[in-house]
């Protein structure tokens, strides 16, 4: 199960930081078609937002057609978006990476950017806002 983490500072609302992480964990592999979500009530719980929040994100990805809400049962999800596992060697050199960036003094932020940057080099800048919109 996916357990949503919110990080008030960041500037991104709060139901867009639960979609994300969604989708992150859907392209991973993290969850495959049949999972359930959390309960809105579980994520309110966890995350001390408003119960509101939690099913506007909810909605977005039930109209992408990521996920289907049956009543009574809860949020299950309908289709995956995995094409690397989450144990792929490419996450390890990854990882890796992040390390020697970390010892080298760069901070999360500054990490971030780097790879975004070599991300719209290497893909364009319209692969960066077109999996904002998937």
């Amino acid at each position: 199960m996916v357990e949503y983490r919110i990080d008030r500072r960041s500037g991104v609302a709060t139901y867009v930081q639960i979609v994300q992480q969604t989708k992150q964990a859907l392209r991973l592999g993290l969850l495959e078609p049949g999972d359930k979500l959390p309960t809105a009530r579980e994520v309110v719980e966890a995350t001390a937002i408003n119960p509101n929040t939690v099913l506007k994100a909810y909605r977005e990805l039930e109209r992408e057609g990521l996920v289907e809400a049956r009543r009574g049962l809860g949020t299950f999800v309908q289709r995956s978006l995995s094409t690397t596992p989450a144990d792929s060697p490419l996450r390890a050199e990854l990882a890796e990476w992040a390390s020697r960036a970390h010892a080298a003094g760069l901070g999360r932020e500054d990490v971030a950017a780097l790879f975004t940057s070599v991300l719209d080099d290497r893909f364009g800048l319209d692969e960066h806002f077109k999996g904002d919109q998937e």
